[in-house]
């Protein structure tokens, strides 16, 4: 249900549709949108200013991204970012909450943590067993493999993995594939802060990009409303 009125609905920012590089970019407002959040809400730019100034976290954590950006910037992968933003914050001990599914992904990110100096504790996305059907999820979702092996009467436990990082007391937890929704639940649920190493892209090799361009050039999800309009 939308609560919002047209008129409040076209005030909302769309910073997709300016060439923002010729704006906030250079440091100025677009005048020539009407719903440029630098020209309308000047009150959150100042709130977000003071945040910096007043908040130790924001503001540490903003400039060490932005450090660890300009040393690396193209140069590094995100996962060598990621060790330079955890020890520019002095992180010791690091969470890595892994799908299964990435299980040889998760041993060769930790022994690299590790080599790093980084204390580090892993959960996986199927701890605690708790079957579909516990959760609500109707029993058609269970998957099993042509063999007959059950691949799907588990589900993902992200609750279980965020409350066991808690009791670790970890200092940042990093995500490695967990599904859509699955990350959400995570990160609402972690005390220590959350970042994502790898999105989980089954279609892809984690690689949730890929779908917005081609080797012929056009994107997955323009062909795909193409067939629709075909239907």
């Amino acid at each position: 249900m939308n609560l919002h009125s047209k008129e409040e609905e076209e005030k909302d920012p769309t910073c997709h549709q300016c060439d923002s590089f010729k704006y906030c970019v250079r440091g100025r407002a677009n005048n020539k949108k009407d719903n440029c959040p630098m020209k309308i809400s000047p009150e959150i730019e100042k709130e977000a200013l003071e945040l910096y100034e007043k908040d130790d976290f924001v503001k540490r954590s903003t400039g060490v991204a932005s450090i660890v950006e300009a040393k690396g910037y193209i140069k590094w992968p995100r996962l060598k970012d990621t060790v330079e933003y955890a020890k520019g914050m002095d992180y010791n001990k690091l969470g890595l909450a892994f799908c299964i599914g990435l299980h040889a992904e998760a041993e060769q990110i930790a022994k690299i943590l590790i080599d790093y100096g980084f204390e580090v504790a892993s959960v996986c996305c199927k701890t605690g067993s708790v079957p579909k059907t516990k959760v609500g999820v109707p029993e058609e979702y269970t998957m099993f493999s042509k063999t007959g092996y059950p691949i799907g009467t588990i589900t993902c436990n992200p609750a279980a993995q965020a409350l066991l990082f808690n009791k670790a007391k970890t200092d940042l937890n990093i995500i490695i594939g967990l599904c859509v929704g699955h990350d959400i639940t995570f990160t609402h649920l972690s005390n220590a802060p959350v970042t994502t190493l790898i999105a989980k892209d089954r279609s892809s090799p984690h690689n949730p990009a890929a779908c917005l361009l081609n080797h012929y050039g056009k994107t997955f999800f323009s062909m795909d409303l193409s067939e629709m309009k075909r239907k």
